[in-house]
């Protein structure tokens, strides 16, 4: 556990506002038929529906077993390898932002000027620092709450910490994507999803 070890962003920030207070995520492995469910974790720990973020603060964490000794808190059943070579630690499993109250097309309507993210590609972050960049496999520009012409290249740069404190409208649209997360356990099923959101400032770098 990157918390446990104290490497991550968000270690000894529990409890505290990290996000915008329209802002809740899950991580839930517990939901029916998705591609990051499982009934019993890796380490023989039941899954769980896990509240990471609760109207902006942060409420809990990803905890294995051996985090859950150094921080003196209980495993939240999500240690997962690919396979019996790989030693399971903690990981993801469906995790999304939840809905909010905003319908999409209102979002898009009040938005004088930016960006519509329809369609993410692949991308890299620093758990130590937050950083991140993502490719935008489909991207349009929005002028005068319309969506206009298409943006070519485009890819979002920035930091988690603050693209969280800057998200200003959350739709009810939420929709969960298959994809495979890899890391030192290997590469395991994961779901990933969000609703319709508004990031009211990021960097992004592309071609009109």
């Amino acid at each position: 556990t990157a918390v446990g070890i104290k490497s991550s962003y968000f270690t000894g920030k529990k409890g505290q506002k990290i996000a915008s207070s329209i802002v809740s995520a899950y991580d839930d492995a517990k939901i029916a038929k998705e591609w990051g469910s499982y009934e019993v974790d890796d380490e023989g720990t039941p899954s769980t529906t896990n509240l990471l973020i609760k109207d902006g603060m942060l409420n809990s964490y990803l905890i294995d077993k051996i985090g859950s000794r150094r921080m003196n808190e209980p495993s939240t059943g999500c240690s997962r390898r690919q396979n019996y070579a790989y030693a399971p630690t903690s990981r993801m499993s469906n995790t999304f932002i939840a809905n909010g109250e905003s319908k999409p097309e209102d979002i898009i309507a009040d938005t004088e000027y930016g960006i519509y993210a329809a369609s993410m590609g692949g991308g890299s972050v620093d758990t130590s620092t937050g950083e991140f960049n993502f490719a935008v496999n489909e991207a349009y520009m929005i002028r005068n709450g319309k969506i206009c012409e298409a943006v070519k290249g485009a890819t979002l740069i920035g930091k988690g910490n603050e693209v969280l404190l800057n998200i200003d409208r959350v739709g009810n649209d939420l929709k969960l994507a298959q994809g495979v997360c890899g890391s030192v356990s290997g590469n395991i099923p994961v779901d990933v999803g969000q609703p319709t959101i508004r990031v009211s400032e990021i960097t992004v770098g592309g071609q009109a």
